[in-house]
């Protein structure tokens, strides 16, 4: 069970929506399979200084088309775009799925796993991801961040997939929410299982969407490090 502090600081909605990160796209673009990979809506993300920066709610968007492969392919992105930043190394790290797997395996890997999410639920689609339809290289602080973005409006899913990451997991345990055993990274499926169901529990008691949770936890946990 995760038991959260009752004196969580919660951002409103729009705020977490309008949560922003800078890219590069020229990093990007050499490092995808083709050009048809890249999101177009990516595009159209304004200018803060030297980067473009791409907000939860482009991602939603985007996400909101994911009833194709390409679709589909472009949440991928987006979603990896959304949750690295400007980094040389780390664009290269989170480019790797794209080495060792054909782009039909990536594409009915991410399809199976995204139809498990839709069917069964979010800790169902955490168990698909990490295991019979994982993506190589692929991690769950990343598959995450896809199903979140898949499923977290979606009125057919019935638990909002989270996201969870080494950030979040570090205020979890700083905070006593989970016990000293919980790790920092691989996650079981049955301790994402109790994450969602924690964080859907206290946005509920608090009248909030579960993002809203998440994403004080994460800036919370940004302050630990």
């Amino acid at each position: 069970m995760i038991v959260l502090s009752d004196d969580i600081d919660l951002p409103d909605r729009d705020t977490v929506l309008g949560q922003t990160v800078p890219f590069d796209p020229a990093r990007w673009l050499p490092l995808l399979p083709d050009a048809t990979w890249w999101p177009t809506a990516l595009d159209e993300c304004p200018h803060v200084g030297r980067w473009p920066r791409v907000d939860r709610r482009t991602v939603f968007r985007i996400a909101s088309q994911a009833d194709t492969s390409e679709g589909r392919r472009h949440l991928l992105v987006a979603a990896l775009v959304w949750g690295t930043g400007t980094k040389a190394q780390s664009v290269n790290r989170r480019a790797r799925i794209f080495q060792p797997s054909s782009l039909a395996d990536i594409d009915t890997r991410l399809g199976a796993a995204l139809d498990v999410l839709r069917e069964r639920g979010a800790a169902d689609a955490y168990w698909a991801f990490n295991n019979d339809r994982h993506v190589p290289h692929l991690g769950a602080a990343f598959f995450t961040k896809v199903l979140y973005f898949a499923g977290h409006d979606s009125a057919t899913v019935r638990h909002r997939p989270v996201i969870l990451d080494s950030v979040v997991s570090r205020v979890l345990k700083a905070t006593g929410a989970v016990d000293a055993s919980w790790p920092g990274n691989g996650w079981t499926t049955d301790q994402y299982r109790l994450y969602v169901e924690g964080v859907h529990e206290y946005a509920q008691a608090r009248g909030v969407l579960p993002d809203q949770v998440e994403a004080a936890l994460f800036d919370h946990g940004k302050q630990l490090a």
